[in-house]
């Protein structure tokens, strides 16, 4: 039943009242608007019939406190008077009530205007709850498309326009660019669901160190941005850098992964580094990019990028020197093993070479075919993996091999005759069927001298 409190000092008043409505609703009646007040601290009506003409408190003052308290506003209120003024009733409206309901009363027309009163809150009631319902899907949708799918990080989109935002309002920080090297090891050997996995580790790593305010992305595929807010010093920002990279190390060591992944961190800081989002993102991934070129699994600040790079530009460098310093990374042994982009330039600066010497260069192709006994993709993937790490152990330094398809791998053989590229290519063979168990694919390949290419 709904929930009438009655407010009226005429107790004949309240008894008329209660005898019209007690058999349809619960009432609750009081002879003071204290009282009315008091009792309203702890209950809730679903409507109140408050007269105007009270001591102590009037209606219309009752009628301002309960409107000044934020849980009893959407209380409908109608007024009891037995005033039929013109400007009386202008007034209980121009307040806020409802309605008004003339003194003595007319059983059929309160039973009818409280009815009608009680189905209009009910709609209203029921409309508003379906607005905040369809809020709150918009709100939800909105989210969702400011977020990273896998990740449920926030996309680049959404964190360039928070960061912009907070360093226009006066906020400071500073953007971690990561990316994690080695990645695709990780899908490559132990498949893309596992590889979901890692991002979605390292995405809670994130969250594990990102402060209330910090802003943590998914730019794609394995890189993240971490915005840190109101944090400038370098000791505090290496600090967190460095439990980034420890966590996820160790996250990646439990997970026994055996594909040398770890995390690079670039860092640029609020306002000496950039003063917007775009600014900030580019020197911090310079910053990443030295990290990467010096040995991954660490971070380094764009400012000290910077001083390094003007030290280079003011002195000569000692070409010994130099040399050295480059190649001090490259003490493997083998055949490059090269991604396509990067083969295609490597090839094409070779064909230039050759274009200029009297070098004999080969190109090999290496095929595969699946036999009748092989049923899964997967096969044939193995078998690739394999034929490369035979490629790899039989080939010179000075050789270049990339994997042109799902069953392809080409070779150059730097100083080679054919004669020479055939028994290379037949040793490259004799090698993988040591490695390969199985007889699900057939290898094949062809030979040929670059400079016919040309």
């Amino acid at each position: 039943m709904k929930h009438i409190l009655i407010v009226d000092d005429n107790k004949e008043n309240l008894t008329a009242a209660r005898l019209v409505l007690n058999d349809t609703y619960k009432i609750t009646a009081v002879t003071m608007g204290i009282q009315a007040l008091k009792f309203l601290e702890n209950n809730r009506a679903d409507l109140i019939l408050l007269d105007i003409n009270m001591p102590e408190m009037d209606g219309f003052e009752v009628m301002n406190q309960i409107q000044s308290n934020k849980d009893l506003l959407d209380i409908p209120i109608v007024f009891l008077t037995a005033d039929s003024d013109a400007k009386t009733e202008s007034k209980c409206l121009e307040c806020g009530a409802l309605d008004y309901i003339a003194k003595p009363f007319v059983p059929a027309v309160m039973r009818s205007r409280i009815s009608r009163i009680l189905e209009l809150e009910d709609l209203r009631k029921s409309l508003a709850d379906r607005l905040q319902q369809k809020m709150q899907e918009v709100t939800e949708i909105k989210s969702k498309s400011q977020q990273d799918a896998l990740t449920g990080l926030w996309n680049r989109s959404y964190t360039e326009d928070c960061i912009d935002k907070i360093l226009d309002n006066g906020g400071t920080g500073a953007v971690f660019m990561i990316d994690m090297d080695n990645f695709k090891a990780v899908n490559d050997n132990y498949g893309h669901i596992a590889g979901d996995q890692v991002l979605k580790m390292f995405a809670d790593s994130l969250r594990t160190f990102s402060s209330e305010g910090d802003v943590a992305c998914r730019i794609g595929g394995d890189e993240f941005v971490l915005f840190i807010r109101n944090q400038t010093s370098k000791t505090d920002l290496s600090n967190k850098a460095s439990d980034i990279i420890s966590d996820i190390c160790y996250k990646l060591e439990q997970c026994k992964y055996e594909t040398n992944t770890s995390v690079s961190i670039g860092i640029a800081q609020f306002p000496e580094d950039g003063k917007t989002f775009k600014s900030l993102y580019n020197a911090a991934d310079k910053a990443l990019y030295y990290v990467k070129q010096n040995g991954k699994n660490s971070y380094y600040f764009y400012g000290e990028h910077s001083e390094t790079e003007n030290t280079r530009m003011s002195r000569t460098v000692d070409l010994n020197y130099l040399r050295e310093i480059m190649t001090r990374t490259d003490s493997t042994k083998g055949a490059y093993m090269l991604d396509y982009d990067s083969f295609h330039h490597v090839y094409n600066f070779i064909r230039r070479f050759v274009e200029r010497s009297s070098h004999d260069v080969q190109t090999i192709l290496f095929t595969f075919s699946p036999s009748d006994k092989s049923e899964d993709s997967r096969d044939m993937e193995v078998a690739v993996d394999i034929l490369e790490q035979a490629i790899f152990n039989s080939l010179r330094r000075v050789d270049v091999s990339t994997r042109y398809s799902s069953r392809q791998v080409i070779v150059i053989l730097m100083d080679s005759n054919t004669d020479g590229g055939d028994l290379v290519a037949k040793r490259i063979i004799e090698c993988f069927y040591k490695l390969y168990i199985g007889n699900y694919v057939s290898l094949d390949y062809d030979i040929v001298q670059m400079d016919k290419l040309v």
